[in-house]
């Protein structure tokens, strides 16, 4: 009897030892799995582009990428930030009046340029949701924006947004369908 109770506990002993082992393998496979997903998450958010980068990257954004270096701003919106821009596109650019871009991309009038230019950027990360009929928006030139609301359509001045809330790894682009001009204009 002696020698059947010592067998039977030595079976638990080892069955429990067993155990242990798919235990821990598994609670292994888990914590890598875990590892590799939060590794990924991480990756997936180093891997957005800051926002010149995007401006960079998206072919409609062409002019508004030349003008910001012509400007000497790209250093400060490839910065830390965060920051929200409304940019406008290649179309928007284009229905200035004729010559006015030319004009504006001269040396002589970087300081123009660059009042414009900051009149479309704001400190934050603004998104559409964060925007409301009526609001002011306190821009980078200390110039307000006027936020109007008309249903589903944002307005920026007399801009529509057209693609809110294009996420960058330094802030939120709000794509634009006109050049907003600083009261006064150019």
């Amino acid at each position: 009897m002696k020698q059947v109770s010592i067998f039977f506990f030595a079976a638990l002993l080892m069955a429990g030892c067993g155990g242990n082992d798919q235990t821990t393998e598994s609670t292994e496979v888990t914590t890598a799995e875990t590892e590799t997903m939060a590794t990924d998450e991480n990756a997936m958010e180093m891997e957005k582009p800051n926002i010149v980068a995007l401006a960079s990257n998206t072919p409609s954004l062409s002019t508004l990428v030349k003008a910001v270096q012509a400007a000497d701003l790209a250093n400060t919106l490839q910065g830390e930030g965060p920051y929200t821009v409304f940019a406008p596109t290649d179309e928007a650019f284009a229905a200035l009046p004729a010559g006015t871009l030319d004009d504006l991309l001269k040396p002589e009038n970087k300081q123009k340029l660059v009042d414009i230019l900051t009149y479309h950027v704001t400190e934050g990360n603004v998104m559409a949701a964060d925007l409301s009929d009526g609001m002011m928006v306190k821009t980078l030139n200390g110039k307000d924006l006027n936020v109007k609301m008309q249903g589903d359509q944002v307005m920026i001045n007399d801009a529509t947004v057209t693609m809110p809330n294009v996420e960058a790894s330094n802030g939120v682009v709000h794509i634009v369908d006109k050049v907003i001009l600083p009261a006064g204009g150019m």
